[in-house]
């Protein structure tokens, strides 16, 4: 996993995050928090399994 897509996700991941605490409630704000996890979990990782299922890299090589 590239950079560029780890710090997306790094970033989506906060903001879901705090989306779910802050503002939504009910089923949306579990789905926010869940998905928000998730997304903070693979971008700390490196590595996101379905990418790694499809054959997609997004590190740039060299």
């Amino acid at each position: 996993m590239g950079q560029t897509d780890r710090m997306i996700r790094a970033i989506v991941g906060v903001v879901l995050l705090i989306l779910a605490f802050v503002s939504l409630a009910g089923t949306w704000a579990w789905i926010a928090g869940i998905v928000g996890v998730v997304l903070l979990a693979t971008s700390a990782m490196g590595s996101c399994p379905p990418y790694q299922i499809l054959g997609i890299n997004t590190k740039k090589e060299g």
